[in-house]
């Protein structure tokens, strides 16, 4: 057992631990290590939206993975899809670079295209962070099936002691030693045209929590399908629907997607939150979370170490000059926008 806080990035904490120091979880999980010289990632979601305009999305996503594959490139990228509250379909392709300094090479020549240069019959965004690795956390049930920003790391942990309590992911934050992390300031709109930028305030929380059902075979398959996915999916409209009552600008509940579009097994909720204290409230305390966890309880206390379900999270509390979102010829609820 060892912390989720690798020891290069530990110090003297002012802000105690939710648990005491001879916790126990009751089950293991694990969370990706990156090598110490990792100091800073960047996390870019990139989206087209459209209303019927399959073609014209199509086109655009081929430009873009092409774009993935030139000097300065992710490490990986992932590519998902949506249908939005207004009804627009919507494909995003998350990618992810260890180091700024290629991203921003990169983007000075590829990805500063998708939002600058408009496409008929489509709308594209740009979601991004670049959080120093001491303001975000990864938690996995498995050690051998990495997501996200996790698929850059050098390696996994071992079984970690700081997860299975309400307040873990903030623990697992190495900032949290000595930082509350709270929200300040409003996010507010800069418009130029058809582009319209967010200005964000500190401390915006994101977090990309996935499940992974391809190793499931028929039982389980299908109590995941019938006890689980129906009240996650429902929890996942609420906070899409509403959300903004309680801190959550934007939440997606996205299908994973090879790199050409075809369905996978997988799928993942990806929100934006006024704050790591507001996405807090709600997963300890609101009835659509609690219905989440406890059904998601009752499964794997069934199934027991015989589950074959994939679960992990990433959480971020990026500070306003580590943020990034711009959105082209984009209705006005999309993504952060509705938080402005």
């Amino acid at each position: 057992m060892e912390s989720a806080i690798p020891a290069h990035l530990q110090c003297p904490r002012t802000r105690h631990r939710r648990v005491p120091d001879d916790y126990v979880p009751p089950y293991p999980s694990f969370v990706a290590r990156h090598a110490p010289g990792v100091v800073r990632v960047v996390m870019a979601y990139f989206g087209v939206q459209h209303l019927g305009q399959a073609a014209a999305a199509d086109a655009a996503l081929k430009d873009l993975a092409a774009s993935f594959a030139c000097d300065g490139c992710p490490a990986h990228w992932d590519r998902s899809s949506y249908t939005d509250e207004a009804g627009y379909t919507n494909v995003i392709c998350a990618a992810y670079w260890d180091d700024p300094g290629r991203f921003d090479a990169w983007f000075a020549v590829h990805g500063a295209k998708w939002t600058s240069e408009p496409r008929a019959g489509v709308g594209t965004f740009i979601e991004g962070v670049r959080p120093d690795v001491r303001r975000y956390e990864t938690l996995f049930s498995a050690p051998d099936r990495r997501e996200g920003i996790a698929t850059l790391a050098a390696g996994m942990s071992d079984m970690v002691t700081e997860h299975a309590y309400w307040g873990g992911a903030r623990d697992r934050i190495p900032a949290s030693q000595i930082d509350a992390m709270e929200s300040t300031g409003a996010p507010r709109l800069v418009r130029d045209g058809g582009r319209v930028m967010v200005v964000p305030h500190d401390n915006l929380c994101l977090i990309r929590s996935g499940q992974d059902w391809g190793d499931t075979q028929a039982e389980e398959r299908a109590m995941y399908q019938r006890d689980v996915e129906p009240v996650l999916r429902a929890g996942m409209a609420f906070l899409r629907d509403e959300g903004l009552a309680i801190g959550c600008f934007a939440n997606r509940y996205l299908s994973v997607e090879t790199a050409d579009g075809r369905s996978t097994e997988k799928s993942f909720g990806m929100s934006w939150w006024k704050s790591l204290a507001a996405l807090e409230r709600w997963a300890e305390s609101h009835p659509t979370h609690v219905a989440i966890f406890g059904a998601a309880m009752k499964y794997l206390s069934t199934l027991g170490p015989a589950a074959k379900l994939k679960l992990y999270h990433e959480v971020t509390v990026a500070r306003a000059d580590e943020q990034f979102f711009e959105y082209l010829n984009c209705h006005d609820r999309s993504g952060m926008l509705r938080a402005a």
